[in-house]
């Protein structure tokens, strides 16, 4: 039997500089519970909850300056409260063995000018095309709103959000993240410059592929610049239409995207992930396999996958070499030792979706149980 086919989730990897003892990765995944964008004691509690040694964690998306947001309570990490707050998290991961890299996040058009940006401006993007009323925001009260209108970013002014990118990554390091996960996924700011769906510019920023990459690779560029490479990684979603953020070749953005990265410095990891739940339900999935092989040939890294991986899924996909590591978003939140339920073959606490996004810092977060208190 080759030492492929004896790849396991179980199985170490190195990643860049560090060991991990194990592939099954903590998912970055909002949750609401930082209040007023500063991480809470509950926060502390509910990524030490999920620690294990040498585990990697990625963190919920983490603002990078006062334009990025665009969800309640989403922690940031461009004041010096925030950065202080997350070093009470970081060491208590780091306590426990753990690798934590820090998720940096703009919503871009994704966002309420009247609730999440400073002074009520306009939030910003690639475009000036608004997010269609098909689509709802979730507001601080517990309450739906329409999307606002969004200011194109002009040339000049991406300058400066890529600076916010460089300047998040230093805070991150000071908080003491391992690295940084940059978000380019989902709808959000990054993914509205990739995709042609959203990005309708006509200067260096827009039309062909290269011009649509250019954005993500200045902002990674300039944080492998400040922090090293190995300490920097990059999230996408090709063929995620979240927030009409849609592509007319997911195939070719995927390549495209993976071309630029391998020209960079190696980074840390390249996540993908994938809606294989929406694939499975309209007959796709088999497309959506060949989609992430090939994007696992052409890259020349670490590549994470996820995106509706069973335990049995993950095993496979790590076996066959289709991925070298698997986050796990709702079966992490549920099952604060997923890792210790996967290696007994336990079963698995099922999660609530009506307080994925609720405010308290108990129910539905920290309250899900471990194995010896499940009874």
């Amino acid at each position: 039997m080759s030492s492929v086919q004896e790849l396991t989730l179980f199985s170490p990897y190195k990643m860049a500089s560090f060991d991990l003892a194990h592939r099954v990765v903590l998912a970055p995944m909002s949750r609401c519970r930082s209040l007023n964008g500063i991480p809470q004691p509950a926060n502390v509690e509910y990524y030490t909850q999920r620690t294990t040694p040498g585990g990697l964690l990625i963190s919920e998306g983490t603002c990078i300056s006062p334009t990025a947001p665009g969800f309640p309570h989403s922690p940031g990490i461009f004041t010096d409260e925030q950065i202080n707050a997350w070093k009470k998290v970081v060491d208590a991961v780091h306590a426990k063995g753990g690798v934590f890299f820090c998720q940096l996040w703009h919503c871009g058009r994704s966002s309420s000018q009247a609730v999440y940006q400073p002074r009520g401006i306009a939030p910003v993007s690639s475009t000036d095309n608004p997010i269609s009323s098909k689509c709802e925001i979730h507001l601080p009260d517990g309450k739906y709103g329409q999307f606002s209108r969004p200011r194109r970013l002009s040339s000049a002014e991406i300058t400066s959000v890529v600076d916010d990118y460089r300047q998040a990554s230093i805070n991150a390091l000071k908080a003491g993240f391992d690295g940084v996960e940059v978000h380019g996924a989902h709808g959000y700011l990054i993914d509205q410059f990739l995709k042609d769906g959203v990005n309708d510019r006509i200067d260096e920023y827009g039309g062909n592929l290269t011009n649509r990459c250019r954005f993500v690779v200045e902002i990674l560029r300039s944080i492998c610049s400040a922090i090293g490479s190995d300490r920097v990684a990059l999230r996408i979603s090709p063929t995620i239409e979240i927030m009409e953020a849609t592509d007319s070749d997911p195939m070719s953005l995927g390549l495209a995207v993976i071309g630029e990265l391998n020209n960079l410095p190696r980074l840390a990891y390249l996540h993908v992930t994938q809606p294989r739940w929406v694939a499975r339900l309209n007959g796709d999935e088999e497309e959506e396999i060949e989609m992430m092989l090939k994007w696992k040939e052409a890259y020349q890294g670490c590549f994470m996958g996820s995106g509706g991986y069973t335990k049995e899924l993950g095993m496979k996909a790590v076996a066959g070499g289709d991925v070298d590591l698997v986050s796990y978003g709702r079966f992490f939140l549920s099952n604060p030792d997923l890792v210790q339920r996967f290696k007994t073959d336990a079963g698995l606490n099922p999660y609530d979706k009506d307080t994925f996004y609720t405010y308290d810092p108990v129910v539905g977060y920290t309250d899900y149980p471990f194995m010896k208190t499940e009874q």
